[in-house]
């Protein structure tokens, strides 16, 4: 019996829709930003080279939800009063003059290869909007919902766009990520909400065989002939549905699926990483950048810490460690860390000041960024913040900047122009963002 004989319409719409959100975490609602000509991209692309360096290839974008603590991570301050300091201690690196906080001792060991931006500063002092801040150089809006990096790089550079893996995926991201905004569902992330559990519902189930799979695409194809041909030339939404359905076929018959089973990994390399959520979401990481995906975003939650913040730093910032101390580690061995860059990032840092629940609340006013590999100076600090890292002094660095420092690392133009529905002008680097020329090798 055929085993989609007796779906009625709308499950067969569901069974599409879900095919092809499994595969690529798209929706159809909302319009899209039109694509530059092939020439255009190229043109942009060669501009930008000239400004930045173009080496990095892919970009692991490591995101510390919560606002994660600056004063004990990345930009210690150990001669501060102890009411800002607190018990944890700053710790020599294998760089002269660079210390960082004592639960990063991992990476201390690779802060030849790190740049630290120690003087970020934002007004956006709440998660909702910090973290949308940072992920898109604006400020968020009701109208609107502007595209985050990942599809900004996929969107500059169409090039790109190949093979069956999709070329922006992110894990344990949650609902709350901008995702590609008001551009084209093909830029849009794939989410993977559990990297143990991979690309879930992406293979053909057990009781179907492919004769069988392949009699229903066709079918399907056959169904929608007459609507395709009346609609799909001049319907943006049904364009790009076919186009995502199609590449979630492909990528279900695909070999790429395996880089998505952590399986594959051998036992040491699984015990490098460590065992916490977070840790196996950059090890998915590092397998989808090898396999060729471009922009991969790995979410670690958890670090709003109101209270007892020494505890969970004790707690968490280890795990950090670990992972980000064995990504680099694995990266370089496997002669990725030269075309790789890694960026760690969060929405705002908490306050210097310690409070009576031995917490640090949420702190715009100043904190830390790191990136790594590709196309960075290692061995570096960019920005400085007072002897308590309370205020930025020297080098005061936005959202917009930052993601124009990356865009120039991938070698985009972080202010090429492009247009949202409403035909309003957007850029990666925001309205006035440029990139942080001396932390770009």
């Amino acid at each position: 019996m055929n085993p989609f004989s007796q779906l009625d319409e709308p499950s067969r719409r569901d069974f599409l829709s879900n095919t092809a959100k499994t595969a690529f975490g798209v929706t159809l609602g909302g319009a899209s930003a039109s694509w530059f000509s092939s020439a255009e991209a190229a043109e942009a692309i060669a501009a930008a080279q000239a400004q930045g360096n173009g080496k990095a290839k892919n970009v692991i974008y490591l995101y510390m939800a919560g606002g994660m603590t600056h004063i004990d991570t990345f930009d210690p301050k150990p001669d501060a009063p102890s009411e800002y300091r607190g018990p944890i201690k700053a710790i020599s690196t294998n760089v002269d003059g660079i210390q960082l906080g004592q639960h990063l001792a991992k990476t201390a060991k690779h802060a030849d290869k790190i740049a630290l931006v120690r003087s970020m500063s934002s007004t956006q002092g709440a998660h909702s909007q910090g973290n949308y801040h940072i992920h898109t150089s604006y400020t968020e809006r009701a109208a609107i919902t502007h595209p985050s990096l990942g599809s900004w790089a996929n969107k500059l550079d169409p090039n790109r766009l190949k093979g069956t893996l999709p070329p922006f995926v992110t894990v344990h991201s949650g609902n709350g990520h901008p995702g590609a905004g008001f551009f084209e569902p093909k830029v849009a992330p794939l989410p993977i909400g559990d990297a143990t559990k991979g690309l879930q519902n992406a293979k053909r189930r057990n009781n179907v065989s492919e004769a069988a799979f392949n009699r229903q695409i066709a079918l399907r194809t056959k169904l929608d002939e007459g609507f395709s041909s009346k609609f799909k030339k001049g319907q943006r939404g049904i364009r790009a549905y076919d186009e995502m359905f199609n590449s979630a076929v492909s990528l279900m018959k695909s070999k790429d699926l395996e880089a998505f089973d952590l399986s594959k990994e051998s036992p040491d390399t699984l015990a490098a990483y460590g065992t916490e959520k977070f840790s196996k979401g950059v090890l998915l990481a590092r397998r989808l950048v090898e396999h060729g995906v471009r922009f991969v975003e790995v979410q670690y939650g958890g670090f709003d810490w109101h209270s007892n913040n020494f505890t969970k730093a004790d707690e968490m910032l280890p795990v950090l460690d670990q992972a980000y101390a064995a990504l680099l580690t694995d990266l370089e061995q496997r002669g990725l860390l030269e075309s790789t860059l890694i960026v760690i990032a969060t929405e705002f840092g908490r306050t210097p000041k310690i409070d009576s629940d031995a917490g640090r609340n949420h702190f715009p006013k100043a904190f830390s960024f790191a990136l790594a590999g590709a196309g960075i100076k290692g061995g570096t600090v960019y920005g400085e913040t007072d002897k308590t890292a309370s205020n930025v002094i020297t080098e005061k660095t936005s959202a917009a900047d930052f993601n124009a420092t990356i865009a120039a690392a991938m070698g985009l133009s972080h202010d090429q122009i492009l247009y949202s529905p409403n035909k309003r002008p957007f850029k990666m680097g925001g309205k006035t963002g440029q990139p942080i020329a001396d932390i770009l090798a």
